[in-house]
């Protein structure tokens, strides 16, 4: 090999390695940039000198950006690091409404019953129970039904009834709260759902021809449901039941109380 042909090599192989550190140089400078941020967020929550206020505010003007994610993060870091401090109170009932609008309803729920029970008496009980009723009428709501809201009759009853106990605890409780209002309406639509669900198990029991069960599913739209929009549907059923199981005074009477319903609310029988 020629003294020319060596010292041409040698410059081809000097230049590949200078390309080579050149490019993982601009490739660790890209990756800092990629990943700055998060690292960033880390250093802070894990930086123990950042004060309550400081997470607080961060934790803030996250929320204001629904970034819920990190809002949460900071929260909770709040309350871990500072739990009996001023701001401490107030992390513990905004951290159940950005579990809330994460949609988290099961994390919004017992975030809303830990700040109740840490602070039976604090100023915003009722609105951690107004919370707690909206997060578990949104429990087991998938995306699609997000989108196209179904029929709360069908749903499981018993997250309806959480919501209800909730509702109606600061109803009583807290009678010059705020949000007293909505809650009221709330339970309105709620009994309603309930009812109809009644009336939904009641239909379902008619058409298999499990009369009894029928009958008395409709007597609980009835009786618990009292006022419920579901009355008439439920004297109708009630009536046909007893028709069947051959209850005639029953029936009868049953008749009359829908005849009396439908006088007192205006509403026509319909035509035969």
């Amino acid at each position: 090999m020629s003294a020319r042909t060596h010292w041409y090599q040698v410059f081809r192989a000097k230049k590949f390695y200078g390309s080579l550190i050149l490019a993982t140089a601009i490739a660790l400078t890209s990756g800092c940039s990629w990943f700055s941020k998060g690292d960033k967020e880390k250093a802070e929550l894990a930086d123990p000198t950042v004060s309550a206020a400081q997470l607080y505010d961060e934790a803030s003007s996250s929320m204001r950006r629904s970034d819920y994610g990190n809002a949460i993060k900071k929260f909770e870091t709040l309350e871990g690091r500072y739990p009996f401090g001023a701001y401490t109170e107030q992390a513990q009932l905004e951290v159940a409404y950005a579990y809330y609008k994460y949609d988290e309803p099961d994390s919004a729920i017992a975030a809303a019953d830990r700040y109740i029970q840490l602070h039976p008496q604090g100023k915003s009980v009722d609105y951690a129970l107004y919370l707690k009723g909206l997060a578990n009428m949104d429990r087991g709501d998938s995306l699609i039904n997000k989108i196209a809201k179904p029929n709360l009759a069908y749903r499981d009853q018993s997250i309806l009834h959480n919501a209800y106990v909730a509702f109606a605890e600061l109803v009583n409780r807290f009678p010059e709260s705020k949000y007293v209002g909505d809650a009221s309406i709330r339970l309105v639509k709620i009994r309603d759902y309930l009812a109809q669900h009644e009336i939904y198990v009641a239909d379902y029991y008619m058409q298999r021809g499990a009369w009894l069960a029928a009958a008395n599913r409709a007597q609980t739209a009835l009786t618990k449901y009292n006022g419920s929009t579901s009355t008439i549907p439920a004297l109708e059923i009630l009536i046909a039941a007893y028709k069947k199981l051959g209850l005639e005074t029953e029936a009868s009477d049953a008749a009359q109380v829908l005849k009396a319903t439908r006088t007192a609310n205006n509403i026509p029988a319909p035509k035969a």
